[in-house]
């Protein structure tokens, strides 16, 4: 396994240690604890440290060792803690306070991608949609989550928001997250694929306000089917 990789699977086999609680908040661990565990070197362990760090999951304290802090200090729209989060508790209310977010953000990221966006990306989102539906209507719901990623990452770039745009890591591991839990089985909603396409031809032809209707009923089809799919907290408080 080459170091990238393998500083990949410590990291991630650190950060679901983390968010099952395996380790817990107020757990103190060392470097030579990780090198330990994972018969890795001390530089490798550092890096994979200083990342945790920078996401908010730990904290280094002189005399104490690396502290894991409470849940509330992680980075709550880093991917990568939301897919610790995602896989280690995939019916959790992780994906339900995330649809939440998208149901809020994108509808209005619609909205302003048929005001901004380029001729290109207008292309490319109806290419997106027809690839949708055809895949859809022929397969499960995992069958088109590469181009439904890139749909719905298009929409928030051509917003043209840096602060939407900020945003398509989060959905892209939202969207794997619940193709993860159902993808493999659930047979797509006629409606939900139609939905895609009309916000596609929407945002195409610069109608703002049908993209942002479009877009709130797909995001609302989307959280209909979560909750009968045995989904809770926060989607029904």
């Amino acid at each position: 396994m080459h170091d990238t990789d393998r500083r990949h699977s410590v990291l991630d086999s650190l950060g679901h240690a983390v968010v099952t609680g395996e380790i817990a908040p107020g757990d103190s661990l060392t470097l030579e604890d990780i090198q330990s565990r994972y018969k890795v070197s001390r530089t490798l362990a550092r890096d994979c440290v200083r990342t945790l760090e920078s996401l908010g999951v730990v904290v280094s304290r002189r005399r104490v060792g690396i502290v894991v802090r409470p849940r509330e200090n992680w980075s709550a729209l880093a991917p990568q803690v939301v897919r610790w989060q995602l896989q280690a508790d995939p019916r959790g209310p992780k994906l339900g306070a995330l649809t939440e977010l998208r149901a809020a953000i994108e509808p209005v990221a619609a909205a302003a991608a048929a005001r901004r966006a380029t001729e290109a990306q207008r292309s490319r989102l109806l290419t997106l949609a027809a690839s949708i539906r055809a895949k859809g209507a022929r397969g499960k719901v995992a069958s088109y989550l590469e181009e439904d990623i890139s749909f719905h990452s298009l929409v928030l770039e051509a917003s043209h928001n840096d602060a939407f745009e900020a945003l398509t890591g989060v959905v892209a591991e939202v969207l794997s997250g619940r193709a993860r839990l159902t993808g493999e089985v659930e047979v797509p909603v006629a409606e939900a694929l139609e939905l895609h396409e009309r916000v596609a031809h929407a945002v195409a032809a610069g109608d703002a306000e049908t993209a942002e209707t479009c877009m709130r009923e797909l995001v609302a089809e989307v959280r209909a089917i979560l909750l009968d799919r045995g989904l809770r907290g926060f989607l029904e408080s």
